[in-house]
């Protein structure tokens, strides 16, 4: 663990030369193409308590896999994806992203919130509509899943069924940890229950999906609100599965981190149009 730990915090001061701008600056890089924008909420907020002592000094959206920090995979998946414009969250650590940010141009419009107060993944939703209000569909995606899903493809399912959500899922070992949907034969998600005490299967929300108006419109009025818990549940019949069997890893606990050095295979070389 020690080991680890150095060498993380070694490569994360090699990502991070001294920069004299304001640290408060919110980089908006104006660099995009294309008739329609398409937009994705990167949530990147969590104190990611489970990987400390890595994450004591490091934000856990810059941990790096094999050597590239993970917002920059993500960067680079919106791109080859044409995702132009992100909004990503932060709290822990967040003069240590808009300096990443500054320092390591890119193609996609980022904006960055910062929340003094932790929202939660449907809070941000909410407290940001604005940003999308105008928008038919809209990317969901938990920064510290490491994924090779063909976005594209879970695109076209989206726009071809037209739900108030599509929802990434797959296959996990361990269902009491995570939403677990229910669904029928034509992908239909008849049910969800986030972290259940007595699983019904195994088929897990995975951290990607698509939203539209319709999810927003379910998002309460607390503070923090939760994808998992106060949302996807009540859209029950009105969301679609996409089903996913690429790679696909939660860094978010120190095992599965140590393991996506090891097993990451890196983005797909193509980019599906």
């Amino acid at each position: 663990m020690t080991n680890l730990a150095a060498r993380v915090g070694r490569l994360f001061l090699q990502l991070h030369a001294p920069d004299n701008e304001d640290e408060d600056k919110v980089v908006v890089l104006l660099l995009w193409g294309g008739e329609r924008s398409l937009k994705a909420f990167l949530l990147a907020a969590g104190h990611g308590t489970r990987l400390r002592p890595l994450t004591d000094k490091i934000p856990k959206c810059l941990l790096p896999i094999r050597g590239v920090p993970i917002l920059q995979i993500w960067l680079e998946a919106c791109s080859r994806f044409g995702i132009d414009e992100v909004l990503i969250n932060i709290h822990a650590h967040a003069g240590s992203v808009r300096e990443f940010l500054r320092n390591y141009p890119h193609s996609t419009k980022v904006r960055v919130v910062e929340e003094k107060k932790l929202l939660g993944s449907a809070g941000t939703l909410r407290k940001n509509r604005e940003w999308v209000v105008s928008e038919d569909f809209f990317w969901v995606f938990y920064a510290d899943v490491l994924n090779q899903v063909d976005l594209a493809a879970m695109l076209r399912v989206h726009q071809a069924r037209k739900p108030a959500a599509t929802i990434g899922a797959y296959q996990v070992p361990d269902p009491s940890r995570c939403g677990i949907l229910d669904i029928v034969e034509d992908g239909t998600v008849t049910g969800f229950e986030e972290k259940p005490i007595r699983p019904r299967g195994n088929l897990a929300f995975s951290g990607l999906l698509l939203g539209t108006q319709t999810l927003l419109d379910a998002i309460p009025l607390k503070r923090p609100a939760d994808l998992g818990f106060d949302v996807l549940p009540h859209l029950a019949g009105r969301m679609v599965a996409y089903p996913i069997s690429n790679y696909l890893l939660d860094i978010g606990t120190m095992d599965n981190y140590e393991m996506a050095q090891s097993t990451w295979p890196g983005l797909p070389l193509h980019k599906d149009g």
